[in-house]
């Protein structure tokens, strides 16, 4: 397979000699465009227009950018976003941990702390976690990242923020397109996605099938998702818009390795997730609906889904869950002039309910033993905000939100295997956000802003690793932001600098061996600080350099027990930068590297520390409007060990411990697309 690259590599360093010279021969290319927009999902240019008037830390991936190469994991659609930090939590695996400004700081398995929404619907359950794999990168036309206080447009209340991811239209997809990747450890993806506008109805389809056995024994993975929606357009001002996501998927979880093991055999599985045939599979179903009306300068939005997502989880216990969500929300914009300025108003009303089956089993080689514990869940939310953004004087526009919260979380114990551990608590907050933005200039703003935010915990944060129900308080923080982005020349920026004092930060811990022991509230104030930094540099019009760089400086503050020691499972500083050759006929080609430059501690009392890393690739490939495109991939070329993730305990007292989860040794990918 490495020759097949090797020749692949070969021919992409001299194509832009032939391919200069073909395009010398060959007419201007004329793109057609279905005409029109969606009215429920407007577009990148749009949004793009949107998140300028934000004065916080917010961001903008466009989809095709992510084809360049792989696009398979969350970390190949997320990893350039300042602020987030995301990498796979098993080598193969589309799990990743996910996490804005230290939000579920150290929860090492799905999330919790930053709202997923697609289309502007919210994807998580309904007591706040989530899960990254229920997008495709494949299927995603833009994403928008709206970091910590920012995400109020869509109702967010935690410390992270929330994601958006939007969904091609039949107005922006192709007529037909597709793709398939093949490189190593068994990695096989294919898709194949249409979209069409037909008078007032549009539509768009995308099938994709994903097979690998990854870098390490028992982290195979096999993956189908459908993802689709159709709209219709009543009246030039009125469109409603269904979809329909239909997700399978199978991990085998390798575990956690000691650091000895980690580097003397980074491919080994844990022992005990061997034994126990660890694993996650889960068949996830989601319908949802949005409707827009606009009038002029006023838009009306109204949202409504059902997700259900069953999960067969033999770890510790084999776990058996059926989830199921309902939620909608009600939305008023008002973008009409105030006092003869500039002004926008919106306003919404937004609540979900999910209720979760919890059975659980000893774990017999993976398979159900006794039973040990039977639990019914429920968690409900209602979120009211309002926000307003006017324009005082020219080039500075003041901002003011508000929200109320009213959450609550149920456990239901069928089982008493501890007595009865049922539990009812009811969180409610008041959040408030003002900012401040500044145009210094056409394309360059300057931005202040100060909010608000709450958490309540899911319901892995309710119970022990006894599954005794533990009613932990909401996470609560006040942030304060500043920052400015734009472009000037050959130079374009996103900048932001942001502090945060954490009240009853939750905290999850692991035992020795990996597995949950249980989270608490952290006794004392905890402390999030940072920079979130991307840039980018035109060295010359056909070669640009792309800069990413995180300062993430979480710790305790006053602990009784830790003092100000530094949180763990997270490293203060992340790095990557890319240097790409384009040539104006398409092909691209360049480096690119990451480093984390220093260690970070593994435990509490800062006893045990994960190892810097920093790791090489390199990309290239071919990428045109129509027809076909190809990429070529090389990632960790120096075969570098190193680990990805790590889990998290109290106090290792300087011991080894299981809980490091490697990163993806030396390896290679390739793939085609075609558009029609």
């Amino acid at each position: 397979m490495k020759k097949v690259f090797l020749v692949l590599f070969a021919f992409l360093l001299a194509a832009p000699f032939a391919c200069a010279a073909e395009k010398r021969a060959v007419l201007p290319e004329v793109v057609v465009t279905a005409e029109g927009r969606s009215k429920v999902s407007p577009g990148v240019e749009a949004a793009g227009a949107d998140l300028r008037k934000i004065p916080g830390g917010v961001h903008l991936i466009r989809g095709e950018d992510v084809k360049t190469g792989r696009a398979s994991t969350p970390q190949d659609l997320l990893g350039w976003s300042p602020g987030l930090f995301v990498q796979q939590r098993d080598t193969a695996s589309l799990e990743s941990r996910l996490s804005i400004r230290g939000s579920g700081l150290q929860r090492t398995f799905h999330l919790r702390g930053i709202n997923l929404l697609q289309d502007g619907i919210p994807l998580n359950q309904a007591d706040g976690g989530g899960d990254a794999q229920r997008i495709d990168p494949l299927a995603v036309d833009y994403t928008e990242v709206y970091r910590g206080g920012n995400a109020l447009r869509y109702g967010g209340t935690t410390l992270g923020g929330a994601i958006n991811f939007v969904s091609p239209t039949g107005y922006t997809a192709d007529a037909l397109q597709a793709r398939f990747e093949y490189g190593s450890f068994g990695h096989v993806r294919s898709q194949v996605s249409s979209g069409r506008v037909l008078g007032p109805f549009d539509y768009y389809f995308s099938a994709t099938q994903f097979e690998q056995d990854g870098f390490r024994n028992h982290t195979d993975q096999d993956n189908f998702g459908v993802f689709t929606n159709a709209g219709y357009r009543f009246t030039d001002n009125a469109e409603t818009r269904a979809y329909l996501t239909v997700i399978e998927a199978k991990s085998k979880l390798g575990g956690g390795l000691t650091k000895s093991q980690l580097y003397g055999d980074a491919t080994q599985a844990n022992a005990t997730s061997l034994a126990q045939n660890r694993k996650r599979d889960f068949d996830f179903v989601r319908l949802a609906s949005k409707t827009t009306v606009e009038n002029d300068a006023r838009r009306i939005d109204l949202t409504g889904f059902w997700s259900s997502y069953d999960v067969f989880h033999p770890i510790s216990p084999v776990i058996y869950q059926d989830d199921d969500d309902f939620g909608g929300e009600a939305r008023y914009s008002d973008a009409s002039e105030r006092f003869g300025r500039p002004n926008d108003f919106t306003i919404g009303l937004g609540g979900s309910v999910g209720y979760v089956d919890d059975d659980r089993y000893v774990n017999v080689g993976g398979e159900p033993g006794t039973r040990a514990a039977e639990f019914e869940n429920e968690a409900t939310n209602i979120n009211l905000y309002a926000e307003d953004s006017f324009e005082a004087v020219d080039r500075l526009t003041l901002v003011a939100s508000t929200q109320l919260v009213y959450s609550t979380r149920e456990v239901e114990d069928f089982f008493f295997a501890n007595g009865d551990d049922s539990g009812r608590t009811t969180y409610r907050a008041f959040n408030p956000k003002v900012g401040v933005l500044y145009d210094l200039a056409e394309d360059a703003q300057a931005f202040l802003n100060f909010n608000k935010s709450f958490e309540p915990p899911s319901f892995s944060e309710l119970a022990n690793s006894a599954g005794d129900y533990v009613p932990n308080k909401a996470q609560t923080a006040e942030t304060v932001e500043a920052g400015t982005r734009g472009a000037r020349g050959p130079f374009g920026w996103n900048a932001t600098y942001y502090h945060s004092w954490l009240d009853n930060e939750l905290l999850t811990i692991n035992t020795p061996s990996g597995n949950v022991l249980g989270t608490i509230n952290a006794p004392s104030e905890t402390i999030h600080r940072g920079v979130e930094l991307g840039a980018n540099v035109a060295i010359r019009s056909d070669v640009v350099v792309r800069i990413l760089y995180n300062w993430s400086d979480f710790r305790f503050s006053g602990d009784p027990a830790f003092g100000d020691n530094q949180l763990p499972a997270f490293p203060e500083h992340l790095f990557k930068t890319e240097l790409t050759y384009e040539h104006p006929c398409g092909i691209y080609f360049g480096p690119h590297l990451e480093s984390t430059f220093e260690g970070y501690p593994v435990d509490m009392a800062n006893t045990f520390f994960a190892d810097p890393y920093t790791i090489m690739g390199f990309k290239a490939g071919y990428k045109a409007t129509k027809g076909p495109t190809f990429f070529f991939e090389a990632k960790n070329l120096l075969d570098e060990t190193y680990a990805a993730s790590t889990g998290i305990v109290a106090n290792a007292g300087g011991a080894d411990q299981a809980q490091f989860n490697p990163g993806n040794g030396q390896s290679f990918y390739g793939g085609v697309e075609w558009k029609f």
